[in-house]
């Protein structure tokens, strides 16, 4: 789902003032807007929309996760339902068409969204679907940034290193440890 115009969602906290815009007409040079609503281009839009959607969720029982503050998950019976926002974009995992169209219509009402369908390709992620179940995929992400470096003809090699985790004794952490190749 696509949130539209996510950003005027937000209250502003802080007293924000802005010049007038091109094109508006008045005598006084010196007067500005003073902003009720985040507008894009400020820094406090992406914070205060985040806030207001975290606040709605919450209210109606999602928990944020906290391993990841983007994850929200909400835990009905057997059932989780799973959001995953990222800016204005939120991806739905549950297996309850009913429970889909509950939430998305929760969300419609409060917010205005755009519902994208079955996700496709989210973050570089290709998404497939077949009987099996549900792949994940980088290739078209990966082959552009290939493309973009001029490298799209290359061959791939294998690192002659052989990477593994070890505890330092002398420090008591973990660190990365570079062997040798052998062989």
């Amino acid at each position: 789902m696509d949130v539209n115009n996510a950003f005027l969602h937000g209250n502003l906290e802080e007293e924000v003032y802005m010049q007038l815009p091109p094109g508006f007409i008045c005598d006084d040079k010196n007067r500005v807007c003073h902003l009720h609503k985040s507008l894009y281009g400020l820094k406090q839009p992406s914070r205060q929309w985040y806030s207001k959607l975290s606040e709605f969720l919450c209210s109606h029982g999602y928990n944020q996760s906290f391993d990841d503050h983007s994850l929200y998950l909400k835990f009905i019976n057997s059932h989780i339902i799973t959001l995953l926002i990222y800016v204005d974009d939120v991806i739905l995992v549950e297996d309850d068409i009913a429970k889909i169209n509950s939430i998305t219509n929760l969300l419609d009402h409060a917010f205005k969204i755009k519902n994208m369908g079955n996700l496709t390709y989210f973050l570089g992620f290709e998404v497939a679907r077949s009987s099996k179940g549900i792949q994940l995929c980088q290739q078209k992400y990966i082959t552009d940034i290939l493309n973009e470096a001029g490298m799209l003809g290359s061959a791939p090699i294998s690192t002659p290193m052989n990477f593994s985790r070890h505890k330092n004794k002398e420090i008591g952490e973990f660190s990365l440890i570079q062997h040798p190749f052998e062989g």
